[in-house]
């Protein structure tokens, strides 16, 4: 792989960026592979990248339907944070957030990642409570967070109105100083780059059909539609579609799938510093690098693998915007998209074992899968590699579902103890 640096894009642009190579090889598939990867998305790359990189498994393919940075991995708000209540959230995103900060330099590749931080605006006294609290267990967890009063909001973040008679009137909010942003495809990229100069196969428009097992049970390769691939390990990471793609091996997953919205508006000067989210109206807005103003709605109240999702949501996010920022009340919208999120009874991901040997499970991330990227693959690998989640996943197991500790209880418990 040719190394990226300052010195490298000088002499191209003395040649007319006429010497740059692809930047991952798109090979035709072998017969068989050590491991095979169902989705090529940042959790799937990104797994493939650090089993050849930690350990030494490089005989893998990851294999994606549509091209790299497709599907959820290029729809999403690029939103990275780790101020999470419980514990199996906070070890998992602090440890994301971790990689985040140095994963430009360790793919070679610029993720854009800009810790500008992300504020949680508060509406009224529940809101002030719950983000308190969030804001205690972080810190004594070691992660940052901190309590602002209105007038520090509007400081940090001037577009902001906390007048008395806003329709939505602030009452403070909590600031996490190292979330930030990054480019959501631009890590598909990296790590798709990186994977590939590690021996990986990356082969896209390559869609399985179906999941084939031996006589013991265990997975032997998966049909696609470029024939059938044989496999001795299989992991799936493929985000809204895992409960479609697990019932290839007669595994059923508890997951509901639903539409995430979001839109963009027309580019602007710089004028938005940082993430600014709101729970109670369902909203959150910050400015990417090229202008836009980009803008999530909550989920739709629907099962659907629809990459559209309904009108009343996103209107009624963009009156949100409207009333929290109304010098935002003229620009123009651009496009809008979805995403299809997989969502889990507890809110809660899913990195585990499954009941068909050699077939490994990491999904159920919901609307923090793009901020769990890194931490995700990294954990995902130490599952593929040595059959046994890593300590950060330990907690993230399918056995949360069957003896009916879920995530919320089993914290609960841990802080009784």
């Amino acid at each position: 792989m040719r190394k990226y640096s300052v010195f490298a894009v000088a002499r191209e642009a003395l040649r007319g960026h006429k010497g740059w190579d692809a930047q991952w090889a798109s090979p035709e598939p072998r017969a068989a592979y050590d491991v095979i990867i169902i989705g090529g998305g940042g959790h799937g790359l990104g797994a493939a990248y650090y089993l050849a990189k930690e350990h030494g498994i490089t005989n893998i393919a990851v294999l994606e339907k549509g091209w790299i940075g497709g599907g959820n991995s290029g729809r999403n708000t690029t939103i990275i944070r780790s101020n999470y209540l419980y514990e199996e959230s906070m070890d998992i995103y602090e440890h994301s957030l971790k990689l985040w900060e140095g994963l430009s330099q360790d793919l070679n590749y610029n993720v854009m990642y800009s810790a500008r931080g992300v504020m949680m605006l508060s509406h009224n006294v529940h809101d002030q409570q719950s983000f308190k609290r969030h804001i205690n267990a972080n810190r004594l967890y070691g992660i940052d967070n901190e309590w602002l009063t209105p007038e520090q909001a509007t400081a940090y973040c001037p577009p902001l109105d906390i007048s008395a008679n806003a329709r939505y009137a602030i009452n403070g909010a909590a600031l996490q100083r190292r979330g930030g942003t990054a480019r959501h495809d631009a890590v598909n990229w990296g790590y798709a780059r990186a994977a590939s100069d590690r021996g990986v196969h990356v082969i896209q428009n390559c869609e399985v059909t179906a999941i084939r097992r031996g006589p013991d049970g265990a997975v032997t390769g998966v049909e696609t539609n470029r024939g059938f691939i044989g496999a001795k390990k299989i992991g799936v990471s493929a985000a809204g579609h895992s409960s479609v793609v697990m019932k290839m091996a007669d595994v059923r997953v508890p997951l509901a799938s639903n539409p995430l919205q979001a839109l963009v508006s027309e580019p602007l000067k710089p004028i938005f510093p940082c993430v600014v989210m709101s729970n109670t109206v369902h909203a959150y807005i910050s400015q990417s690098d090229k202008g836009e103003l980009v803008i999530g709605a909550g989920t739709d109240q629907y099962n659907s693998y629809s990459q559209t999702g309904g009108l009343q949501i996103i209107t009624h996010t963009l009156d949100a915007i409207c009333e929290l920022f109304p010098i935002f009340r003229r620009v123009k919208m651009m496009r809008q998209w979805g995403g299809i999120t997989d969502n889990t009874p507890d809110r809660s991901a899913i990195q585990s074992l499954t009941p068909v040997p050699n077939l490994f499970l990491n999904c159920g991330w919901g609307t923090g899968g793009f901020k769990a990227t890194p931490g995700s693959a990294h954990l995902f690998a130490h599952l593929i590699a040595r059959g046994e989640p890593h300590p950060l996943a330990a907690g993230l197991t399918l056995d949360r579902f069957r003896t009916g500790r879920l995530i919320d209880e089993a914290a609960a418990a841990a802080v009784a103890h």
